[in-house]
């Protein structure tokens, strides 16, 4: 009960940490249903809270299914996400940490993209987001990958 007095966690968090306490599977599992039937746990609830954290932290949806996956989750629990707006976010992500401006270099584009996607957002959303930076931005040299061919 004191886990779940602290956060929200998973069915799968919660059995991982009872196992690991030393007690028995069959008794971890009753306890774990018992607070189903109750409401003190929901998956749904944890995933919608883990969701929103992430969220704030700047992950992207790729990530955020892959860390709940991770904790028990099944993609029918995952919150629907498709209603957010991703190149807004993926955009707050980039600014603070690059600032507003384009990559120098297609090897700085390629060490920014890398960073993006190990945030979870899709490919598609980088493109997306380098060629509104490739507009907003001053000129940019055609040799840095920023053509319309490698942006698809």
């Amino acid at each position: 009960m004191g886990y779940l007095a602290r956060r929200e966690h998973s069915q799968e968090e919660l059995r991982q940490k009872l196992v690991h306490k030393g007690f028995p599977q069959r008794l971890v599992n009753t306890v774990i249903a018992d607070f189903c039937d109750r409401g003190l746990q929901s998956d749904a609830r944890f995933a919608e809270v883990f969701t929103r954290s992430r969220l704030a932290k700047g992950h992207g949806a790729f990530r955020i299914r892959q860390e709940l996956r991770q904790r028990g989750i099944d993609e029918v629990e995952i919150p629907a996400m498709g209603s957010l707006d991703w190149d807004g976010l993926i955009e707050r992500v980039y600014v603070r940490k690059f600032g507003d401006t384009p990559p120098e270099s297609l090897r700085d584009r390629m060490a920014r993209e890398r960073f993006l996607m190990g945030r979870g957002f899709s490919g598609d959303q980088i493109r997306r987001l380098f060629r509104r930076l490739r507009k907003d931005g001053s000129e940019v040299k055609s040799d840095l990958g920023f053509n319309e061919r490698n942006d698809g």
